[in-house]
């Protein structure tokens, strides 16, 4: 592992927890043990280097669904693996202070629109993957025609994320096994041809 890499796995932890803005420098060189000259050796400044962190918290808790999907043959079978996935979510991104796009796309909005925008497009990556899967699934016929891609989509994406939401608000990840019940049952099931 080097220097960038070893910065890297001891802070972005720190920044989903305690927030993109809300990380000091001095937060990131007591964890690290290095020099704040260190840092900006390896990295040009702060924004660089939570913006290296976000990537790195979302290869850790997003793209492992990613491979799961692009795993997975037919539309049905891709939908149950991501609330499969979501299930064990909260025990996934627990210790690294929950969802990462949630919170950067809740904590930069106004304040570090680059960052922002990464989050930005990770959810419209999300969103149009639903859509993706969908509009397969009504070409192969294990959808109804009449499904409207894009509004079960963006119903399906805000119930995972507003119950990861819940779920580390309340400390109970419950909310995103009811969720996806939800979804599996009421959404899933009624949307099979």
């Amino acid at each position: 592992m080097n220097t960038s890499e070893f910065i890297l796995a001891k802070v972005a932890p720190i920044f989903n927890k305690q927030g993109y803005i809300g990380t000091s420098l001095a937060d990131i060189t007591q964890a690290t043990g290095l020099t704040k000259g260190a840092i900006y050796c390896n990295f040009a400044n702060k924004e660089e280097l939570a913006q290296k962190a976000f990537e790195l918290n979302v290869r850790t808790a997003i793209y492992p669904l990613f491979r799961l999907i692009g795993a997975t043959q037919g539309a049905i079978h891709q939908l149950y693996a991501i609330t499969a996935y979501q299930r064990g979510y909260y025990k996934l991104v627990k210790d690294m202070g929950g969802c990462p796009m949630l919170r950067v796309g809740v904590d930069t909005k106004y304040i570090n629109p680059l960052l922002f925008k990464h989050a930005e497009n990770l959810s419209k990556r999300m969103l149009d993957g639903l859509m993706s899967i969908m509009e397969e699934g009504k070409r192969s016929r294990e959808l109804k025609q009449d499904v409207n891609t894009v509004d079960y989509a963006k119903v399906i994406l805000s119930m995972i994320e507003g119950s990861s939401l819940l779920a580390f608000t309340h400390n109970d990840e419950s909310y995103i096994d009811k969720a996806m019940d939800f979804i599996d049952h009421e959404i899933i099931d009624r949307i099979k041809d």
